[in-house]
């Protein structure tokens, strides 16, 4: 077998003892294509972002960088601009054929909230070798609002993968034309599928949000209850552009609508560096059935987290910011996103994380 393991392979691994946890893993913890990770009892603060390398562990580095250590029983703040490590209640035995990635969960990137997986051994974020056997944890970084956590919350999500399964630009063509990925504009295909920015919506002239500098903390149990205005500008304009200011945090909206046929999964990338004083970031992994019409959907926007970097940057309705890289399914999974489970982002548009209250 080749390519993503699906739900139901995923639970195989659980039964195999290849996935473990204490306490155990929940079965809504299962997603199309991965498993939601959970936060343990302790977040260490560091001094600083770091990476294990050959021959080392976690911890052993937070030996050398550990400032203090807060327990999250309780509800703890991690508060913005800081580094935390957390250990996740996972754990890992994978098979030699098996590696793994992972990512930040859709609502952890649209509050900005850098999360990334390290391992003992481990010389990339978000990356486990194929036969890793050992613990997990969470780098998290919170950038624009500080957040409330507790054991148990999951911010990342991991999936597995064995053999060659992203597929080659030749591919990615002819799955174009057999299942028309996108919709709303020219399918743009390099090293991915391409997608845009829109900057002239076809109602009103919200183009999308700014993070604010200064708010309150964000508590992310809460659901639908945070006022937008608080924390959020809104960006408008009728001229098809956006300057962007150095070092701001952008919730923006792409101008095509995507879907991910039941036999493959997706991970959004960012664009070539070269094109701008910008990237696009933390977005994430799109389940099989994201914007599927059998799905219960009808191709769905990509919300884009964006930030800025030294330089203001003029974004223009229609750029291309990023790329769909698409995987192929070991398996078509049991569930679908958008269907068997519940799903925040099936058909969307324009939308902040799950935290803040609609319209």
């Amino acid at each position: 077998m080749t390519g993503v393991l699906a739900s139901q392979q995923i639970e195989t691994l659980i039964q195999n003892g290849a996935l473990s946890a204490a306490p155990a893993i929940l079965p809504d913890q299962v997603q199309p294509a991965s498993l939601d990770l959970r936060l343990g009892d302790v977040a260490y603060r560091v001094r600083a972002s770091f990476l294990a390398g050959h021959g080392q562990t976690v911890g052993e580095r937070l030996r050398e960088f550990e400032m203090h250590q807060i327990r999250l029983e309780d509800g703890a703040v991690l508060e913005k601009g800081c580094v935390y490590v957390v250990p996740l209640m996972e754990t890992l035995a994978l098979p030699d054929d098996t590696e793994a990635i992972a990512n930040a969960k859709s609502s952890t990137g649209r509050l900005d909230l850098l999360t990334r997986l390290i391992t003992d051994g481990g010389v990339e974020f978000d990356r486990v070798a194929a036969g890793y056997d050992g613990p997990l944890y969470a780098e998290i970084c919170p950038r624009s609002f500080s957040v409330l956590v507790r054991p148990g919350m999951r911010l990342n999500q991991i999936r597995f993968r064995q053999g060659r399964s992203v597929l080659e630009d030749a591919e990615l063509a002819t799955l174009h034309e057999a299942e028309h990925l996108v919709s709303g504009g020219p399918a743009v295909i390099r090293e991915g599928l391409g997608f845009s920015v829109d900057l002239r919506p076809e109602s009103g002239d919200l183009l999308g949000y700014r993070a604010k500098p200064h708010t309150g903390v964000i508590d992310l149990d809460r659901i639908g209850h945070y006022d937008p205005v608080e924390f959020w500008d809104e960006l408008r304009s009728d001229n098809g552009r956006l300057i962007l200011d150095p070092d701001a945090f952008y919730i923006l909206v792409s101008r095509e609508a995507v879907h991910i046929p039941p036999g493959y999964a997706a991970e959004m990338a960012p664009y070539l560096a070269m094109v701008g004083e910008f990237r696009v970031h933390y977005a994430g992994f799109f389940d099989p059935g994201f914007g599927h019409a059998g799905a219960g959907g009808s191709g769905a926007r990509g919300v884009l987290e964006v930030r800025c970097h030294e330089a203001p940057f003029v974004l223009e309705h229609g750029q291309i910011v990023g790329r769909l890289v698409y995987e192929r399914m070991s398996e078509p999974p049991a569930q679908l996103y958008g269907r068997e489970i519940a799903s925040n982002y099936q058909g969307q548009g324009l939308k902040l994380s799950k935290h803040f209250r609609a319209g």
